[in-house]
């Protein structure tokens, strides 16, 4: 994911960091949403730089000592997760002071750590701080604060206990039981509030890198998007896209934006189909141990999704029951109009949300994460606990 940056660069303007917009001081403006009312500052009229980007955010600036502190050092068995930005570890903090406290007291957090030499770069860091310290939303994941100390770059979020729905929907095994269709379809609905939000007027942002791993689910399974570092700002004036360079994750990213890279909302769009279609299937996106053929999960469902009778054969076969067969048509139909290749036939976010809310059944019995389960320790890193926090994975399509 991303370019790498020298760690010596310490000033950008906006235009050559992707980070354009939404410069000033955050003024608490609140408007209203199809989900909830959110914060975001005004958009400034000049681009800012680093500095001005750090500064004007109200973020905690963690000392490296305060955050070795809280996750013990970084000691391995506080690992969460791992990927080519660097490693994500499990802390604790004081509720109101947020100063480092003792394990399994105050409040918990996930601290992802920089790779001084790792692939991913500085402008991928500052793009987290850029977006997530100026938007509040309930469906994007909170950002607490950073760290920037000689050549150490950390972020501090929330964390998330029930990790990601990457985890939820491919892992097997007797410790994971599948996902009802009732919890997939409220991920589903969260999701696509967090980019309708993000593709607003008052936003304007492309998230580019919209995933099963990159959403985020809390103790009662709230979907809430995480990992801006792809993050763009969108088309502006008569411009009707934004030209960047081809990244992202296989599997995701639409046909016309690997053919040209012209980004737009409806590239995410895309994004969500693909993922809207792995909740409905349980399948990956790109799976390679699959038979011939079944490899690249749109290519293969897209005939099933286009006949009302097939369309079965796409559902994951552990939902058998959960669902009505008219809803589940349905849906299936608004993954396929989320995946159509010419841009300007997909729906737009505001429209998903909208056939989502109305396909949105009850959700009952979802259940709550105990206090155990809360507080198990992740065992061998980041693939050995019961409770697996995401890994920071985003990977170019081109090296």
């Amino acid at each position: 994911m991303g370019l790498c940056w020298s760690n010596r660069i310490k000033s950008y303007t906006c235009s050559n960091t992707g980070l354009s917009s939404k410069c000033g001081s955050r003024n608490g403006k609140t408007l209203s949403s199809s989900s909830s009312k959110v914060s975001i500052v005004s958009v400034p009229q000049t681009p800012r730089s680093e500095g001005e980007i750090l500064q004007s955010s109200n973020l905690k600036i963690f000392t490296f000592g305060e955050l070795k502190t809280a996750t013990r050092n970084f000691r391995p068995d506080s690992v969460l997760g791992e990927g080519g930005f660097g490693s994500v570890f499990k802390g604790w903090v004081d509720e109101h002071s947020l100063a480092a406290t003792r394990p399994g007291t105050g409040m918990v957090i996930a601290v992802k750590r920089l790779n001084q030499e790792g692939f991913q770069g500085h402008r991928e860091w500052l793009a987290e701080i850029n977006y997530l310290g100026q938007f509040q939303h309930p469906n994007l994941v909170k950002l607490i604060g950073y760290c920037l100390e000689d050549d150490h770059r950390l972020l501090v979020y929330e964390f998330m206990p029930r990790g990601s729905m990457e985890n939820h929907l491919f892992r097997r095994g007797s410790h994971f039981q599948p996902l009802s269709w009732n919890i997939r379809m409220k991920v589903a609905l969260g999701a696509a509030r967090g980019l309708a939000f993000l593709h607003s007027a008052d936003a304007k942002v492309i998230y580019r890198d919209f995933k099963t791993s990159n959403i985020l689910l809390d103790s009662n399974y709230n979907a809430k998007l995480s990992d801006f570092g792809l993050a763009r700002d969108g088309p502006t004036g008569d411009n009707s896209h934004v030209s960047t360079r081809v990244m992202g994750t296989h599997g995701y990213a639409a046909p016309e934006y690997l053919a040209t890279g012209h980004l737009t909302p409806k590239s995410d769009v895309y994004s969500f189909g693909v993922v809207l279609l792995e909740m409905l299937s349980g399948r990956r996106a790109i799976d390679k141990n699959r038979p011939s053929g079944q490899h690249n999960l749109v290519e293969w469902a897209k005939p099933y999704l286009t006949n009302k009778r097939r369309v079965f054969r796409v559902l994951d076969t552990r939902l058998e029951g959960q669902y009505v067969p008219s809803r589940a048509q349905k849906l299936s139909n608004l993954a396929l109009q989320c995946l159509a290749v010419e841009p300007k036939f997909r729906p737009n976010m505001d429209e998903v949300v909208m056939v989502l809310e109305q396909l949105q059944e009850q959700v009952k019995d979802i259940p709550k994460i105990s206090h155990k389960e809360h507080n198990l320790k992740v065992r061998g890193g980041a693939n050995g606990g019961q409770i697996a926090y995401p890994r920071p994975s985003a990977s170019p399509l081109y090296a």
